[in-house]
């Protein structure tokens, strides 16, 4: 009887279904915030709890589809939060915001259930040095260093090869770093994350890799949740095996878009543009897990969406707060074949400082953003009037510049069976060395050709003697570089 009598009071009754939200009427024992609810045909509707109205009843999202649910269903209080897998048992699978596994596997074993409500690492925990992220990529590398333990923002649109700068720096993770890679997919749509899953597999770096996904047609409380599932993920890695994390997210704009579809549905008044007033906290209280600790480290790179171009969206704005590092795709560089397509002068870092860089490198990096700035005012003066009408020191600054722009494309190991060209993995030093040598002219008289797709500068020598004119052809009165900079500006 009594067990009964137990059983009986913890179930309640819906009350009020409106869309994604359910209002649920306890008799005796009210749920705490962040229970889990379960409802409907054997459970199969899950609702967190995110609100208490009174003393008998709570506010909960639906985390799954509501089709079917009535008023005076039973509810049965599960007597915990959202829960997922962690462990290495967990890697190369991919799994939803409950831990189901949705690549037609088995569900792994010898896994650990955690809770994803987690506060982030206290000061006291937290490393206060200030460390470079080595991803093997020049252009980042050199120009706007990543932070061990930091975050990273990714500006790009369709087709400017986001997704192939993703699965190399989770392959340099995975083959340089002894690290995991944790990819969340924030309202993706399926043939993105089935084109990312075979992609990575193709690249053999599933195995030292998690994905987890909270799709486009899911629940805004789904696609609210699984940047949480997976950073509970992330942390074990980081504070049980002490190892390194590459956290890619992708797309935080989409998390944010969430919190604003469940502070409408919960009735709360909207701030400035329709976003919710807690977006803020909820930001903050997802990035602030992403940290370096005394264990390990979360680096952190996602994908910002900019909403028309305004970066004075409060969405951009608090994202922005967050970053330390900004990479800015361009259009315009793939267009033009150079990739990674990243836009040297409007990216930024707030590692490029003498302090943490070294005088060295951030004086190489000053140097060749002031050589690229100089290049793109001259641009136009070239299209207008040619080559020659400029001066002996501008025509050096061009020659540099599209040197140093070639210089700075790679081949990566995720694209060769596209290209043929074997991936290049550059390290820091190489690659401060190789612009070193460029902007002092070392190379003026090789072609600029002889730079395109190559690792480390030495390269450019066995490069040299295959672009040789052949005997008996007259190679013209310019030089291989102004050709081809009068030909572009045709």
């Amino acid at each position: 009887m009594n067990t009964a009598t137990a059983a009986f009071s913890e179930l309640g009754s819906v009350v009020s279904v409106r869309g994604g939200i359910v209002d649920i009427r306890f008799e005796n024992r009210v749920p705490p915030i962040h229970s889990l609810l379960r409802t409907g045909q054997q459970g199969k509707i899950v609702i967190e709890v995110l609100s208490q109205l009174d003393g008998h009843n709570v506010r909960g999202i639906a985390l799954t589809p509501t089709q079917g649910l009535a008023r005076g269903m039973p509810v049965t209080d599960t007597h915990g939060p959202l829960m997922v897998p962690v462990g290495n048992a967990t890697l190369s699978r991919v799994f939803d915001v409950f831990g189901n596994p949705i690549d037609r596997q088995p569900a792994p074993i010898n896994v650990e259930w955690r809770s994803v409500h987690h506060s982030s690492p206290p000061l006291a925990r937290r490393s206060t040095k200030s460390e470079i992220f080595e991803t093997g990529i020049k252009i980042i590398d050199v120009l706007m260093p990543l932070e061990r333990g930091g975050k990273a923002g990714l500006l790009g649109g369709a087709g400017v090869g986001k997704t192939i700068l993703l699965t190399e720096m989770i392959h340099n993770v995975a083959g340089q770093h002894e690290g995991v890679s944790i990819f969340c997919g924030i309202g993706e749509r399926c043939r993105e994350g089935e084109e990312l899953y075979r992609d990575m597999k193709a690249a053999g770096v599933l195995e030292n890799m998690v994905m987890v996904f909270g799709q486009m047609n899911e629940p805004p409380g789904a696609r609210f949740r699984v940047g949480h599932a997976a950073l509970t993920m992330a942390e074990y890695f980081r504070d049980d095996e002490h190892r390194d994390v590459l956290l890619l997210v992708d797309n935080i704009f989409r998390f944010i878009q969430a919190g604003m579809e469940v502070s409408g549905l919960m009735g709360q008044m909207p701030s400035r543009l329709g976003y919710q007033p807690t977006m803020s906290t909820e930001l903050a209280q997802l990035e602030e897990r992403i940290a370096n600790t005394d264990t390990g480290a979360i680096t952190s790179i996602q994908a910002v969406y900019v909403p028309a171009d305004d970066f004075t969206d409060p969405a951009a704005v608090h994202a922005f707060s967050h970053l330390s590092a900004s990479i800015v795709l361009s259009r315009k560089r793939a267009s033009e074949g150079l990739y990674p397509a990243i836009d040297p002068l409007q990216s930024n870092s707030k590692m490029a400082t003498p302090g943490v860089t070294g005088e060295r490198h951030y004086r190489i990096a000053q140097e060749i953003r002031r050589t690229l700035a100089q290049y793109a005012e001259l641009k136009d003066i070239i299209a207008m009037l040619g080559l020659e009408q400029l001066s002996p020191e501008d025509r050096n600054v061009v020659a540099r510049a599209r040197r140093l722009e070639r210089f700075f494309t790679q081949p990566f190991f995720t694209t060769e069976q596209f290209t043929g060209i074997k991936g290049k993995l550059v390290s820091l030093k190489d690659a401060l060395d190789g612009c070193e040598r460029i902007l002092q002219d070392e190379f003026k008289d090789v072609p600029e050709r002889a730079l395109y797709m190559i690792g480390t500068v030495d390269e450019v020598k066995i490069t040299k003697v295959r672009v040789k004119p052949q005997p008996g052809l007259n190679p013209g009165p310019k030089p291989d570089s102004e050709v081809s900079i009068m030909h572009e500006s045709t």
